[in-house]
């Protein structure tokens, strides 16, 4: 049997992050729920996309 992946969540992605920024978590919890919640996943789309910084929304 095997294993599949969920969807990446982009609200506890950035539960994540923010729970960071107000200090309440440690980097390792925060990195733990981010690869969980699919940032990989996330940040792979995004390069495949062609999306950089500043670019808005889409690529292109």
């Amino acid at each position: 049997m095997s294993f599949e992946r969920p969807a990446p969540d982009l609200n506890k992605l950035q539960q994540a992050w923010d729970e960071w920024e107000r200090g309440e978590q440690l980097p390792g919890k925060v990195l733990a729920n981010l690869k969980t919640a699919g940032m990989a996943e996330v940040l792979a789309e995004l390069l495949a996309s062609g999306w950089t910084p500043g670019s808005g929304a889409s690529g292109g």
